[in-house]
């Protein structure tokens, strides 16, 4: 059997922080992913599919600083974001929240950040097993060591700690977690439900020269169907962009109400576009005159020929059965958002405590530390996905243009509302009233009493 002090499953940002810091405190950590090939990268690795973009005060909940990052990783520095609705518009230069960095933000290359990760944990001591998966996790509280992993290659691995950081798939996490759950509760109906899983697609597209914003993401909000769906670009560098979307799995258009109001549905259509139609049908509304030949596939990035798919959690999170000698990390426990495509700066933040924290004996702290970490932003983020629940196209309209009014008189508080109508007082009333019945980490889905250890 092979032993170490922490084995880690899954190697994405999540993981890879764990090991780095582990290894950092002196444990012997050993990371298992199962690995995937990648067009934009020379060895096997996590499958590093994102919108990838990091905003400025996300590198404080990261938790490192812009300039350790390789120039390779940054592809673009951002100077706002552009929220475009049917008919109505808001940019942002600020998100309003303090930060060191200097700029809006930057979008970044996925693969190239988790390999840099990669390399940070290995060079700390950290061991990586590529190529092979878990197959299985027994756990003996009273064994040593209390967690053995069966690898697909049928190596075994013992360790004194577990972090689960296999992402929303959560292929190992769910049957793991569903042995501390009593009777026949299963982990899935927290993390899992159909309401909240979406698939995320994307296309490496060039850009032509007049049309390319390199300072600028861009999201539309309110032209396909979904509270939390929503098409992007996101500029990269050469006047390539990540042209992508977010979308509910399994909404049937007979669902959706007033599809005639949805900028990129056509009256023909007799069920839900593909991710790739959407994306055509946004390309020729925002860009008319344009082909869609004048922007073509850049087939060496991305996972395969441009293009890339991958599964997104917009649940909210749960804690861990860290009793157990156990952690949940990064999308696997739920972090990541669908209401605003990201999820590396929470997964790194949090692979990072459990880390830490298993290093040195002391993971039962792990749940209140995440919190403290990370509370605010996830507080944002499920308050966020909660208001805008049932919002249509002229709902974004109303919002975006209130949005645009407060922005130019004092800002997104109450002072500013009061100045800009009924709409914005509406607005951060909602907010409000939603972040508050949040509070106290009421966004947690599974708490850590509610396991049997």
């Amino acid at each position: 059997m092979n032993r170490a002090d922490v084995a880690i499953v899954g190697g994405g940002p999540a993981g890879t922080a764990a090991a780095w810091a582990a290894a950092d405190e002196g444990a012997d950590a050993v990371v298992v992913e199962k690995g995937v090939p990648r067009a934009d990268r020379d060895r096997l690795g996590p499958d590093s599919t994102d919108a990838a973009g990091m905003l400025d005060y996300w590198l404080e909940i990261m938790d490192v600083p812009a300039e350790e990052l390789p120039d390779d990783v940054i592809l673009s520095v951002l100077d706002g974001a552009e929220f475009i609705g049917p008919s109505e518009s808001v940019t942002l230069e600020s998100t309003g929240i303090e930060s060191s960095y200097d700029h809006f933000g930057f979008a970044f290359h996925r693969a190239k950040f988790d390999d840099w990760l990669r390399d940070r944990a290995e060079e700390a001591g950290g061991r990586y097993e590529v190529g092979t998966s878990v197959k299985s996790v027994e756990t003996d509280l009273s064994g040593d060591p209390r967690h053995t992993l069966e690898l697909a290659d049928g190596e075994t691995i013992g360790a004194d700690y577990l972090i689960l950081a296999d992402g929303p798939q959560r292929t190992v996490t769910t049957g793991v977690l569903d042995g501390f759950l009593p009777g026949s509760r299963s982990v899935s109906e927290y993390l899992s439900p159909d309401r909240a899983n979406h698939i995320a697609y994307q296309e490496h597209r060039r850009i032509p020269e007049e049309l390319f914003d390199p300072a600028h993401i861009k999201f539309w909000w309110g032209v396909i169907p979904g509270h939390t769906a929503y098409p992007w670009i996101f500029p990269n560098d050469d006047n390539v962009a990540r042209v992508g979307l977010t979308m509910p799995i399994g909404m049937d258009l007979a669902d959706v109400a007033n599809p005639e109001s949805y900028a990129l549905l056509e009256p023909d259509d007799e069920q839900i576009p593909a991710g790739a139609t959407y994306l055509e049908r946004l390309l020729e509304r925002e860009y008319p005159g344009y082909d869609i030949e004048d922007f073509p596939l850049v087939e060496d990035r991305g996972k395969r020929g441009g293009t890339e798919a991958y599964p997104i959690s917009s649940t909210r999170p749960i804690d861990s059965p860290t009793s157990a000698g156990i952690a949940v990390v990064g999308g696997a426990m739920g972090t990541t958002s669908a209401f605003h495509e990201g999820g590396d700066h929470v997964a790194v933040r949090t692979g990072k405590i459990a880390g830490e924290l298993a290093a040195n004996d002391r993971l039962l702290a792990y749940n209140g530390r995440w919190k403290k970490a990370i509370g605010d932003e996830i507080l944002r983020n499920v308050t966020f996905a909660e208001v805008v629940r049932g919002w249509e196209p002229a709902d974004w309209d109303r919002i975006f243009a209130a949005t645009r009014a407060m922005k130019h008189r004092g800002g997104y508080d109450w002072g500013g509302a009061l100045k800009s109508g009924t709409t914005a007082l509406k607005l951060v009333a909602d907010y409000r009233w939603t972040k508050r019945g949040f509070g106290d980490g009421k966004y947690v889905q599974l708490r850590q009493d509610e396991y049997e250890v």
